[in-house]
């Protein structure tokens, strides 16, 4: 038996202490085993073994509880200290010579062990009708296979594991595998690794994949789901991610472009980043069939990129490659990886989609480098990291004055800031509306900076313009869940609740573990007046991302709706220093102490949103919110005046907010709505 590991060279290349290490743990592991088998081991070869059985039967049965112990191994560990072999077993004659063997049963065994699958078991004809009647397991013939330097073809078997499913390709247009180490005449074959230092060659089989010279093309086309876990950053600098981060977000946003696939959002990929899961755990939180996984290793202008795409269910590699290439080839590398991936799960291309995924985003690297790391802040969602990541697009665009991307980036920053930074809409709103505009300029194909006038339409109470804006972004990226969010939240702002949770859910589907998302469909429910409902969804998020600030909000709201209002008060309370310095959540806090007949405490938290709104803040409707709460009507329609004046998008939010419903009575309620275009 010779035991290869799958990627070993890669691995050393990447990190030898961890590659020397897993080749230690794999010894122990194969050693432990082959003597209840019977297995003698004549040597060690490098990252492999040596070893002598008495009978087929016995090799093939020490090969499944290898691959067995591999696989539970597998489902604790993390991605960088998974180790997994190929095995091919032949039977034939051999010679012993000085405690070695030698033979032509020792070079077909050989040339058996590429055909097999990333942690599978090949098997030949002779051993296949020796053992077929004598194993709980089943086999898959995997046809003739033309093996170099043998005259005929061969007929190959897979043995099928317990976490496998059967297939049946041809292999009649397999290449002869790589010449390697004599193996034992009834051997066991694993190994791998040449094959990923060899992108040209063909992927070794997978289930229900072929062995071909092309790259597998057929799945079920029931299982178009994929998620692109965080690429490792192997590079000498661990502190910075900015590379593989940004590998990561492109190739999501590549494949997002794909007709016919589903491609989880960002945010959910990146929730595994550094996290122990198994393949099974995070294909079920993910919603998706299967997962890319990779890393990145950069040395000056040196790149070192390896990508694996995995079936969840069975833990098949059902592709793997890896590129060692200039730093100026990472465009190139993004779309081969895309199209490859594309191609493997059987996604027909039309021209376009083509066009798309091998389209450079520009040919300047730094504003590149500049474009992922604004990337990477944008999505932190903090008033400092907005502002880091306006810095970075900035930057960008600077260095690529036609950078599309990076017009986008910015105007996706100065939308958020009234929100998240407190800044005036007045000083952010035409910055945002230049950038997208700009960015549609240079490609108006861009789903990111549709959906951003989308969010200016509703500034401007353009509602139907909005509608427009989503619609488009959905059109061109259906995969954007971001573009499905706000277009839920805008339906549900007009009380088209059944819309808004059809859009939500499109957009929990493509991004299921996104806190912002997730608790939108709660402040649905909330809308709705179905309370047990919001709150239930309002826990699975706080459970899900403690640190959410928005999940404290919304559990505070369905409290005061309630009349709990301690309960209101402690979640508002928690907010207020998830938020830190943010005057976010002020208007909710000074309403409850009110409610909870703290007159004293609602009215300095007024006296703070005062301070804010002479500072030039836009706070009118947190004010309007703690007057109402002090049961003030006429400060109450007086702030909310202002805000309507203001253009304060939030006021669409008084149709459907059930701690608003109390005005309806109040006949400057209705004149309010009608006076400002708010009552359609």
């Amino acid at each position: 038996m010779f035991t290869d590991m799958v990627g070993f060279s890669a691995l050393a290349q990447r990190n030898e202490a961890l590659a020397l290490e897993l080749l230690e743990e794999h010894r122990r592991i194969v050693r432990d085993i082959l003597p209840k088998h019977g297995g003698r081991e004549v040597k060690t070869t490098g990252d492999g073994f040596l070893i002598e059985f008495p009978s087929a039967l016995a090799a093939v049965q020490a090969a499944v509880a290898i691959q067995q112990a591999f696989h539970e191994r597998e489902q604790t560990a993390l991605l960088e200290r998974r180790v997994r072999l190929r095995i091919g077993i032949h039977v034939g004659d051999v010679v012993l010579r000085a405690g070695d063997i030698h033979g032509d049963g020792v070079n077909i065994a050989a040339r058996l062990e590429p055909l097999a699958p990333s942690g599978g078991i090949c098997v030949s004809n002779a051993v296949y009708e020796q053992v077929r009647n004598k194993l709980e397991q089943a086999f898959a013939s995997l046809g003739p296979a033309e093996l170099k330097n043998i005259e005929l073809p061969m007929a190959v078997h897979r043995v099928v594991l317990p976490w496998e499913s059967a297939f049946q390709p041809s292999l009649r247009r397999q290449r002869s595998g790589p010449v390697i180490l004599a193996v034992v005449a009834l051997a066991l074959l694993a190994g791998g690794s040449w094959w990923l230092l060899h992108p040209s060659r063909p992927a070794p089989p997978g289930p229900g994949l072929p062995a071909t010279n092309a790259l597998p093309t057929s799945v079920a086309t029931d299982t178009k789901a994929i998620a692109v876990l965080p690429f490792a950053n192997t590079s000498a600098d661990k502190g910075d991610d900015s590379l593989s981060d940004g590998l990561t977000d492109e190739l999501i946003n590549t494949l997002q472009k794909v007709k016919g696939l589903r491609v989880q959002g960002r945010t959910s990929s990146f929730f595994f980043k550094g996290k122990n899961e198994s393949l099974q755990k995070m294909g079920e939180q993910l919603g998706v069939k299967f997962l890319l996984e990779g890393s990145v290793s950069k040395a000056v202008n040196e790149l070192r990129i390896t990508a694996d795409l995995i079936a969840v269910a069975d833990g098949f590699q059902l592709w793997s490659t890896n590129y060692d290439r200039k730093m100026s080839d990472i465009f190139a590398i993004r779309s081969d990886v895309a199209q490859q991936v594309a191609a493997a799960l059987k996604v027909q291309l039309g021209v376009e989609e083509t066009e798309n995924i091998a389209k450079k985003p520009t040919e300047n690297l730094e504003a590149y480098d500049l474009y992922l790391r604004g990337r990477g802040f944008w999505n932190e969602r903090t008033a400092t990291d907005l502002q880091r990541a306006i810095d970075c697009f900035q930057q960008a665009t600077e260095k690529d004055p036609k950078f599309a991307l990076a017009y986008a980036g910015l105007a996706a920053c100065y939308v958020l800031l009234p929100e998240y930074a407190s800044v005036p809409m007045r000083d952010a709103l035409p910055k945002a509306r230049a950038a997208a505009v700009r960015a549609l300029e240079l490609d108006s194909q861009l789903a990111e900076a549709h959906a951003v006038l989308g969010v200016m339409k509703e500034f401007e109470w353009d509602w139907p313009g909005a509608e427009q804006a989503y619609r488009q972004a959905i059109s061109l990226n259906p995969n954007y869940p971001t573009a499905h969010h706000w277009y839920g939240l805008l339906l549900s702002e007009q009380g088209r609740f059944e819309e808004a949770s059809a859009e939500l859910r499109t957009a929990k589907a493509l991004d299921p573990l996104s806190a912002v998302i997730k608790s939108t469909g709660g402040e649905v429910f909330y809308r709705q007046k179905r309370f047990d409902e919001a709150l239930t969804v309002a826990r699975e998020t706080i459970e899900l991302d403690p640190h959410f600030a928005f999940a404290h909000e919304l559990s505070g709201w369905v409290y005061l709706a309630q009349g709990k209002f301690p309960e209101a008060i402690a979640e508002f309370e928690k907010l207020r220093t998830l938020v830190g310095a943010s005057p976010y959540g002020l208007g909710d806090l000074g309403h409850a102490y009110a409610r909870a007949g703290r007159t004293n405490d609602a009215q300095k938290v007024l006296g703070r949103l005062l301070e804010i709104q002479q500072q030039g803040y836009d706070k009118q409707m947190d004010i309007a919110f703690v007057y109402l709460g002090l049961d003030d009507k006429d400060q109450t329609f007086l702030w909310l005046e202002r805000s309507a004046e203001n253009r304060d998008k939030d006021m669409r939010t008084l149709k459907v907010e059930p701690l608003w419903t109390e005005l309806c009575a109040d006949p400057r309620y209705a004149a309010l709505l009608k006076k400002f275009d708010l009552n359609k």
